[in-house]
């Protein structure tokens, strides 16, 4: 990559360094971006231009260790974009999407907010966990819908919680079956099943997260 406007090193040396590099090889040119690009638009457009083309030739498949990588666990990866408030890149693998906050807390809505994204874990994860149970019993399950939403109570009015005091969170998920052909114990089963999603299951249990910074 090189700046045109680079008063620092020159195109000839860019030049070089493209001739002396071996295939696979690229060149990019950042219009109007300094050496060190100090512009934070610029330094996110390398930084998300390099992902990009260097996940073709050093992803998983790449590599020829697919198979043992699909069994260990993803990094995920959140930066912010700068572009506004909130906006932050998401990268999982080779997926890539955006994140954000509502226009009404200050931020573009150009992506889901955190809370969607855990409510669509679950979702995700409970929708799952259902048509791997039922395609291994052979059940006829022709859909399932989870539909969820977020809110905070006051824990006095949960009579099940252990919490008495203050807010709690509240998780409301609403599971769709869809199969004519479905009998009643059927259904509870699958209801049943839904519960024990991993997911679910880490949102009920105590979590540990532990939090280094790094340079």
């Amino acid at each position: 990559m090189h700046a045109p406007t680079d008063d620092t090193v020159g195109i000839e040396n860019a030049t070089k360094l493209f001739i002396a590099a071996k295939h696979p090889k690229s060149f990019v040119s950042l219009a109007d971006a300094d050496h060190l690009l100090t512009d934070k638009r610029d330094t996110t457009y390398a930084a998300d231009v390099i992902a990009a083309w260097s996940e073709r030739y050093v992803g998983p498949t790449a590599l020829g260790a697919a198979a043992d990588l699909a069994e260990a666990p993803r990094r995920v990866v959140v930066r912010e974009t700068r572009n506004s408030k909130f906006q932050q890149t998401i990268t999982v693998g080779p997926h890539r999407l955006l994140a954000d906050e509502p226009a009404a807390v200050g931020g573009e809505d150009s992506g889901p907010g955190p809370y969607d994204l855990v409510l669509a874990g679950l979702g995700a994860c409970t929708s799952m966990t259902m048509r791997l149970y039922a395609d291994r019993k052979a059940l006829p399950l022709d859909r399932v819908t989870v539909t969820l939403t977020h809110s905070k109570i006051y824990a006095k009015d949960c009579e099940e919680c252990e919490t008495r005091e203050g807010m709690l969170d509240q998780i409301d998920r609403v599971i769709k079956i869809d199969g004519p052909s479905l009998d009643d114990d059927q259904r509870k089963r699958l209801m049943e099943i839904a519960d024990k999603c991993p997911v679910h299951r880490t949102l009920t249990s105590e979590v540990r997260i532990v939090t280094k910074a790094v340079d």
